[in-house]
Formats: C-alpha cells, sequence, structure tokens
C-alpha cells in the first residue's frame, strides 16, 4: 500500500484533521467514538444548543467522520468506520503517554 495520496485525498484528509482541530467538533466525535449518541445526548453533555450540535455533526458527517442511524424520529451519531475509531484511540493513547511523561519529571 503506497504511503502517498493524490491531491484529493490530501485535501480530504487535511479537512478532517482541519475539523477535528476545533476542540468542540473533537468532543464530540470523542463522545461518540465507542457507542452511539443522539443529538440531545451530545447536546446535554456539550453544553452547546441542539442547532449548535446539528450544525457540527452534519460537518463531521459530510467528512465521512461520524455516520448516522434513524430510528423513526431519533438520530444518532457514531464514528463512521473502525479507521476513525482506531486513529482516536491511538491518538488519545498518544495524548495521555505524552503527558504521563512529561509529568514525572
Amino acid at each position: 500500500m503506497s504511503a502517498e495520496l493524490n491531491l484529493e485525498q490530501r485535501r480530504a484528509l487535511a479537512e478532517m484533521f482541519a475539523l477535528l482541530g476545533d476542540p468542540t467538533r473533537l468532543g464530540i466525535v470523542l463522545r461518540c467514538r465507542h457507542q452511539r449518541r443522539s443529538v440531545s445526548e451530545i447536546a446535554d453533555a456539550s453544553s452547546l444548543s441542539m442547532s449548535l450540535v446539528s450544525h457540527h455533526l452534519r460537518l463531521l458527517r459530510t467528512a465521512a467522520l461520524l455516520k448516522v442511524e434513524r430510528e423513526g424520529r431519533h438520530a444518532y451519531y457514531s464514528v463512521a468506520d473502525a479507521h476513525v475509531e482506531h486513529m482516536l484511540d491511538d491518538m488519545v493513547g498518544h495524548v495521555r503517554h505524552t503527558n504521563d511523561a512529561s509529568g514525572s519529571d
């Protein structure tokens, strides 16, 4: 598998990282990484309005970071696939490891 990406793929990847660079959107994705969440659950946990959460969810879904499952009138969000989940788990582990290592000096 080649490590090289074409221009369109690099743009898509850069957009994903840009979206995750916002602490609010990152928090939303992290909340959805191991368990699907409703818009109201995400709004309550993040102290944001439902409309603002919906806006962020739309951006994250468009970038293929989250997926939505509808059950009647309810929508539930989770990470788009195992690639996203593993990347988040790896980066969370990296941050914890880095913080633990810097705190031991």
